[in-house]
């Protein structure tokens, strides 16, 4: 960690505080013999939880400069029983990444609140999942994208590469191709990278194009702007595209359509 000394100490703050609230049965320890004075669980109970040193885990506390990796703070985060704001405050306190946090976020399932905002919407509105299947649209966008969120296959990717309908439907194929997968390359390095390349794996043994365009190595921010679609009821539409990602649920996209 590269922290002022503030933030070293405001770090050890918090898991102090988060220590305290903890007894040994919470967390399926039996006491330590002797008197205890600490309010929850000792530092050595926490540090033996954490599997890590007694002398290094009071020096975290202690808001001392040492280095801790971001896999040793994730079995602080577990061994806390911390919650998900309060690992999620953890890691910004430290400035680091959750290399768990996508496996967490999957593993919890599609949070009711993401899954019904589409349905708030009036404009086309669909939510992409960490490896881009659409989990939530609402009826605006299963017309408009009714080739994709209509059909069987519901991950963009798979859509864009492998569904014949995608070559005509997008406005220039080669260049939304291009476009989507830059796209994809910049958002997956935060994905669970088991999944990543398994799903990166599939694609590139499928599809040619995909495989082509991967060896680019281009890499783009996904920002929206304007977007054609010749579609097969409505014929040509054009619209202006927002993407939003939610500040609880980080992992999820929010994108919209707004005609033009």
């Amino acid at each position: 960690m590269s922290l002022s000394s503030e933030q070293h100490r405001a770090l050890g703050t918090f898991l102090r505080a988060r220590r305290d609230t903890l007894s040994p049965g919470d967390v399926g320890l039996h006491p330590l013999p002797g008197r205890r004075r600490a309010k929850g669980l000792r530092r050595e109970e926490a540090a033996q939880l954490c599997g890590i040193s007694t002398t290094w885990y009071t020096w975290l506390e202690q808001g001392r400069d040492v280095s801790c990796s971001a896999a040793t703070l994730a079995r602080i985060a577990t061994a806390l029983h911390l919650s998900s704001a309060e690992r999620l405050y953890l890691f910004e306190l430290a400035q680091m990444k959750d290399p768990d946090a996508s496996r967490l976020s999957m593993a919890s399932g599609l949070p009711e609140e993401v899954r019904i905002f589409p349905e708030q919407m009036a404009v086309p509105c669909y939510v992409l999942d960490p490896l881009w299947n659409a989990c939530a649209a609402n009826d605006a966008a299963r017309h408009l994208f009714a080739g994709w969120l209509n059909g069987e296959e519901r991950n963009l990717l798979r859509y864009v590469f492998l569904v014949p309908d995608a070559r005509t439907f997008l406005d220039d194929w080669e260049s939304s191709a291009r476009r989507v997968l830059a796209e994809f390359r910049a958002v997956s390095i935060r994905g669970d990278k088991q999944q990543v390349n398994a799903l990166v794996q599939e694609m590139r043994s499928r599809s040619p194009d995909f495989e082509r365009l991967w060896h680019n190595q281009s890499v783009l921010l996904r920002e929206g702007g304007p977007r054609k679609f010749h579609h097969p009821i409505d014929g040509p539409v054009d619209f202006d595209q927002t993407i939003l990602t939610f500040t609880t649920w980080s992992q999820y996209q929010l994108v919209a359509l707004k005609p033009r």
